[in-house]
């Protein structure tokens, strides 16, 4: 069906909205017909019928339920069950516009949207009903393109699906997670995914600057401002203009630091130190931390005002013990990635190498099975990966030990480990493999191979 012959029902308690919205379809459609109250949708639905429905997430109403746009979603779903639904909704309510995909809407659009997106998404709503297809807000995916974000639980679908929608807009976002969730990934994907794609995406690890140097890092100097200062230098919210800049864990920073950071996003501007020249600057700014939201507003050394700055919209990750068959998914690609680095095989996940990765907890999250793979795969005497081959790091397992190994190479590591635990247990091997949890036979293997 053509957007031309198309008949269309607005909803919004905002007369603002509804004027707008009629000038913009006015010219595209057949019919277009405004309503502020949505008390009313019943009676409208019974003597006219429509094509597609924009709906509002938000209404001043009586019902009164805290999620207006659900309750009368459901009842235009119930009344008219092949009308499209496109819901309209606020940064701050995507999480119920993404619970209204799985209730039947079609797709949801972002206020303020832009015309030629929103024209768009009535347009696919209108062929995707003529040609019998259903709503595009949850089709099975397993990756954002270009990206390790790989997923197809419905945790991470839902995330998927706040990225592309938030992705486009400037508006601020706080990624939460644990350590390892891969916050990094979801700031990048939602980069590459936004306007900016084609500027620069910078990051700076803000819990990892020194009181003296945050300013400094983050703004600029000129050249005499401090000893070190030898020549002007560009700070890192210059450094990204016209892109993203992602500040990984923010909740870490000082109050001094919070302050300075909220006045140039307040300002949009920043001053390089040594200096009192004002630089404007354009940027995206997103931010992650591993504290829950909960603790970083209940908590007094972080400032609320600007936790309500970085926080127009908020992602969280879930840790991997709550991402079910993901962990397998995960654990497949990365035998694929280190197969080809390190010139094995194709490798096969045995089903008991696949239990004992379901049962595991992952402390270190995604980045832990990453390394636990990587090592299988290094270590692997066969083209199937079996339980035995799979080793979780002891510095996961006993995060408070006093011997934390620090080494980063692999086979360092995992030489000192097998060390360790032999010493532990007095050079009894059977009680050193079931903590390792190998065969005697393997651990003898690794014995042979590092000559130990």
């Amino acid at each position: 069906m053509q957007l031309k012959k198309a008949s269309i029902l607005v909803v919004d308690d905002d007369t603002d909205v509804l004027t707008a919205v009629r000038l913009l379809l006015r010219p595209e459609v057949r019919e277009i017909v405004t309503e502020k109250n949505p008390e009313h949708i019943p009676s409208i639905l019974k003597e006219k019928s429509f094509d597609l429905i924009l709906l509002d997430m938000n209404f001043v109403s009586s019902i009164n339920t805290g999620n207006e746009g659900l309750f009368w979603l459901k009842k235009i779903k119930e009344l008219t069950p092949d009308t499209a639904v496109i819901m309209i909704t606020a940064y701050g309510d995507i999480d119920l516009a993404i619970r209204s995909l799985k209730e039947g809407a079609f797709d949801f659009v972002v206020k303020p949207w832009v015309n030629e997106k929103l024209i768009g998404t009535i347009q696919a709503a209108i062929s995707a009903k003529a040609n019998g297809t259903k709503a595009a807000g949850f089709v099975p995916s397993s990756t954002v393109p270009g990206f390790d974000l790989l997923g197809e639980s419905e945790v991470m679908q839902a995330i998927f699906t706040k990225i592309s929608k938030v992705a486009p807009t400037d508006a601020n976002i706080l990624i939460l997670g644990e350590n390892g969730t891969g916050k990094e990934l979801v700031a990048k994907a939602i980069h590459q995914h936004s306007l900016r794609a084609d500027k620069p995406f910078v990051k700076v690890d803000v819990g990892a600057l020194t009181e003296s140097l945050f300013e400094s890092e983050l703004f600029g100097h000129k050249k005499g401002a401090f000893t070190d200062a030898k020549e002007d230098r560009a700070g890192r919210f210059e450094t990204a203009k016209g892109g993203t800049i992602f500040l990984d864990e923010i909740g870490n920073i000082s109050l001094h630091q919070q302050s300075k950071l909220l006045s140039v996003l307040q300002n949009r501007q920043v001053i390089r130190v040594g200096t009192n020249e004002p630089i404007d600057i354009d940027v995206r700014l997103l931010c992650a931390t591993n504290m829950p939201l909960a603790d970083l507003a209940n908590n007094a050394h972080f400032r609320k005002d600007l936790i309500y700055r970085i926080n127009t919209v908020e992602i969280t990750i879930p840790p991997l013990r709550k991402r079910g068959s993901d962990i397998i998914l995960l654990a497949k690609h990365f035998m694929k990635v280190y197969a080809g680095k390190y010139m094995k095989p194709t490798l096969e996940l045995s089903k008991p190498a696949q239990e004992k990765l379901l049962r595991y907890h992952y402390p270190g999250n995604v980045r832990e099975l990453q390394y636990a793979i990587e090592r299988a795969v290094i270590m692997a005497d066969s083209a199937l990966l079996s339980a035995e081959d799979i080793l979780f790091s002891p510095i996961e397992a006993a995060p408070l030990m006093e011997d934390t190994v620090a080494e980063t190479n692999l086979e360092e590591l995992e030489k000192t480990t097998i060390n360790r635990v032999l010493e532990r247990h007095g050079g009894n091997m059977t009680k050193a493999a079931k903590e390792l949890g190998i065969t005697r036979t393997a651990l003898y293997r690794r014995l042979n191979k590092y000559e130990l």
